[in-house]
């Protein structure tokens, strides 16, 4: 067999090895009972698949210390996703399942950080508890998300060696040999029925290569992320040739074509285009934009073939089922119809097993953010942090402030004025007057961001705060503010910046690129070539959401997760009062008339 450039035989026969488990057997016939056709004997497989579970295990919303609720009435969690399996599965009496996952599984909830921060496996040597709620289920496949580079590479090797399945990533190398640093794929041996021929499964993990910027401290030098088509385009030939007969890809990105950071990197989204683009491959269930995309069909503009396309919501809320009938006729197999659909998990109640396996850790996690960390002298909502200036960010500005201003004591920058940036993370954070606990300040700040600081100068700031106010839609003067409709639903909130230490004004009756119309520090107009330092979150000075002039050399750096800083900073201080650190320097405005 003649290999692409750059593909090792080792490393097709190590992805060969990954796919020699045992093969699933089908205890029945095929849709048609196995009956003839009139071109040779009908089978069918089905395919389940899950994406952005994020450390969800329970229906159970750890903020609120309640069941999961929202307006919908989803349901989220592992047990739920391996319920509507089993319910599948039985239905199906044994005939060929087999069950993906396209990524970011290890984080996302209280219970995911718990074991990764609180009590890391990498120090007790515990199970994670995602290795065990997805054991239960008996998955075939996970693919890497991004996400699951977070807490670094000791953290996601042992769950991957805890895991009873294979984890694939083809395009994430090592950075010095340029070799797979994950299993790339692997063919799964398939029975369809009674004395069927074998049907092998080929498949192939796709990662997200903006991993290099979102975690770059913990894969520079060590890890490099290919172009997903490309890596695509790579494999799928030789899973082909190893004897693939039918090609899925699982794949960490979504379909949009487009990315969240800048050109440098290969895209972020790249689904469809793989679809379009990269001959061989049947079917794509992929991940990462938390999109529930039931069925959609992608013409590959090399053979003409219709490839299929699903993504699964996020969180365990969607269950993505995948049905190929085939047919085998002169020793080939042939796919006749495809289809897929997205199923609801609110439909079936928690599977036991999955529950059981997890209580401890759950009951543990349920434990720790219940435990207060201070008394807050007033209710403090983030409902409206998005379009008024308000103190729960303000909140988050004043520990980042604190932290850095006592870290630069004694050096060069300790001068400068300390700027700080926050985003409006959730719409339903909320401090209750009173007794404030751990649960209260992570729903808050939902992310395991840790703290940094660069230096930027006044004509920086100002272009840093204009990419910002695109967030909200043009609104002339005259027009009905509505808190609903004012943003750009293109935009996530947590790519909406604000920063403390300076006032200023966004006209939103203005196009985006001039709308900070005042910029303000003690009264007077900022100088372009002023310089600040400014406290922000790994994620955004890592080039996260590709804000301009951000993306530079740090002057602190001392990893330290900013939600815990929010923690430690209430504990010290025994009270949450707005007039510590609450101060007005920010407001929408029309001509100069305030929106709200």
């Amino acid at each position: 067999m003649t290999l692409p450039a750059g593909v090792s035989r080792r490393s097709v026969l190590a992805a060969a090895a990954a796919g020699a488990a045992a093969p699933v057997f089908a205890s029945g016939a095929a849709s048609a009972s196995g009956a003839a056709s009139a071109s040779g004997r009908t089978y069918d497989l089905t395919v389940l698949g899950t994406s952005d579970t994020h450390g969800n295990v329970y229906n159970w919303d750890y903020y609120r210390d309640l069941e999961y609720d929202d307006s919908a009435h989803n349901d989220v969690g592992v047990a739920k996703l391996a319920a509507l399996v089993n319910q599948i599965r039985a239905e199906r009496r044994g005939r060929a399942t087999l069950v993906l996952d396209a990524g970011d599984t290890i984080q996302g909830t209280p219970l995911a950080t718990y074991y990764a921060k609180q009590e890391p496996i990498t120090e007790t040597g515990e199970r994670h508890p995602m290795a065990r709620a997805m054991n239960v289920l008996h998955y075939d496949a996970v693919t890497l998300g991004n996400h699951e580079f977070n807490y670094g590479l000791p953290l996601l090797n042992l769950w991957i060696r805890q895991l009873g399945f294979p984890a694939l990533a083809a395009n994430a190398v090592d950075a010095k040999t340029g070799r797979p640093a994950f299993t790339p794929y692997l063919i799964k041996k398939v029975c369809l029925g009674p004395g069927a021929p074998t049907l092998r499964v080929g498949i192939l993990g796709l990662t997200n290569p903006g991993v290099a910027i979102w975690d770059r401290a913990n894969v520079e030098g060590k890890l490099a992320f290919k172009d997903m088509i490309e890596t695509a385009a790579k494999w799928v030939p030789v899973m082909r040739a190893r004897g693939a007969d039918l090609v899925l890809i699982s794949a960490h990105g979504g379909d949009s074509g487009t990315s969240s950071y800048g050109p440098e990197l290969p895209n972020e989204n790249p689904s469809a285009l793989i679809a379009e683009q990269v001959p061989g491959i049947d079917a794509i269930l992929f991940g990462h934009a938390h999109r529930e995309v039931p069925q959609r069909f992608v013409t590959n503009t090399k053979t003409g073939a219709q490839v299929l396309l699903s993504e699964p919501s996020k969180w365990g809320q969607r269950l993505t089922r995948m049905d190929f009938t085939l047919v085998r006729d002169r020793g080939r197999w042939t796919i006749t119809e495809k289809k897929s659909a997205s199923l609801n998990t609110n439909t079936v109640p928690e599977d036991p097993k999955v529950l059981a396996a997890v209580r401890s850790q759950h009951a543990k996690t349920v434990a720790y953010v219940n435990q207060v960390v201070a008394t807050s002298t007033e209710e403090l909502s983030a409902a409206e942090s998005r379009y008024k200036d308000t103190p729960i960010l303000d909140y988050i500005n004043k520990v980042q402030t604190d932290t850095v201003t006592a870290a630069l004591a004694g050096t060069p920058n300790a001068g400068l004025p300390v700027l700080s940036i926050a985003a409006p993370f959730s719409r339903t954070a909320v401090f209750p007057k009173g007794d404030v606990k751990i649960k209260d300040v992570a729903g808050l700040y939902i992310y395991d961001n840790t703290l940094e600081a660069v230096v930027l100068t006044g004509a920086e700031v100002r272009a840093y705060l204009e990419f910002s106010a695109r967030y909200f839609v043009t609104l002339p003067v005259g027009a009905t503010p509505d808190p609903e409709t004012i943003s750009d639903p293109a935009i996530p909130d947590y790519n909406y910046d604000v920063i403390s230490g300076i006032e200023y004004d966004i006209d939103i009756s203005k196009p985006a690129g001039s709308r900070i119309i005042r910029l303000d520090i003690a009264g007077a107009p900022v100088p372009a070539d002023a310089r600040f330092v400014v406290a922000v979150n790994n994620y955004r000075r890592s080039g996260g959401g590709n804000f301009p002039g951000i993306v530079k050399e740090q002057v602190y750096n001392a990893q330290q997760e900013i939600r815990q800083l929010l923690i430690d900073w209430a504990q010290a201080k025994g009270e949450i009062n707005p007039a510590d650190f609450f101060v007005p320097n920010w407001r929408l405005v029309r001509e100069g008339v305030p929106v709200f």
